[in-house]
């Protein structure tokens, strides 16, 4: 059970092998982020505990599935992005990371019976290159509104790859869902095939 809408997340665990539905967290993730980021400014600990609710409010539906919950916030230099609302959001966040270095701080956990039975968090890094204005809005026109479902803005897996100089970390992991650890707990649980 998959506690998202997110169509890049499903797509990666069906191309993996693991059958679920998807059924997305019924919360309002605006309000939790509020009320979170008054209690700390650890973007590591916004996004477990993101992730934490999301398979949390899934898994009272479904006690007995495994329930997984997945999120991931972009932060750079001290600030935080969000997916943007439209192509000027889009453009406006893209402008801001352009030459610059930030990390993609990415949760993933598992419930069961309203309980976390296993969490993780992977923190890649990616630099974007110092692209022109022209080629923005060419990317950014030709990129469409795929863009909007992305924190950053850009979709890694598409042209969004011309946008960076450098990546390092698990390619998964920066489409938002750490993949390689997710399998290895679901093989440990045999929801995955050894």
């Amino acid at each position: 059970m998959l506690a998202s809408a997110s169509k890049i997340r499903s797509r990666i665990l069906n191309d993996a092998g693991i059958k679920h539905i998807c059924d997305p967290a019924r919360i309002d993730e605006a309000a939790l982020k509020a009320v979170l980021k008054n209690q700390t400014n650890e973007v590591e600990t916004m996004a477990a505990a993101l992730a934490n609710a999301k398979a949390d409010e899934v898994s009272s539906r479904y006690p007995n599935a495994f329930v997984i919950g997945a999120d991931q916030i972009l932060e750079c230099e001290g600030r935080w992005f969000d997916k943007p609302p439209d192509s000027d959001a889009a453009g406006a966040a893209l402008k801001a990371l352009r030459g610059r270095r930030h990390r993609l701080v990415s949760a993933v956990s598992v419930f069961r019976k309203n309980e976390c039975v296993w969490r993780h968090l992977e923190t890649p890094s990616l630099t974007m290159r110092d692209f022109s204005d022209s080629f923005l809005s060419r990317y950014i026109e030709n990129a469409g509104p795929e863009i909007l479902e992305s924190v950053g803005g850009y979709r890694l897996e598409g042209t969004g790859a011309q946008l960076f100089t450098s990546i390092e970390g698990n390619y998964f992991t920066i489409l938002g869902l750490p993949l390689l650890a997710l399998l290895d707990f679901l093989r440990k649980v045999e929801v995955a095939q050894e």
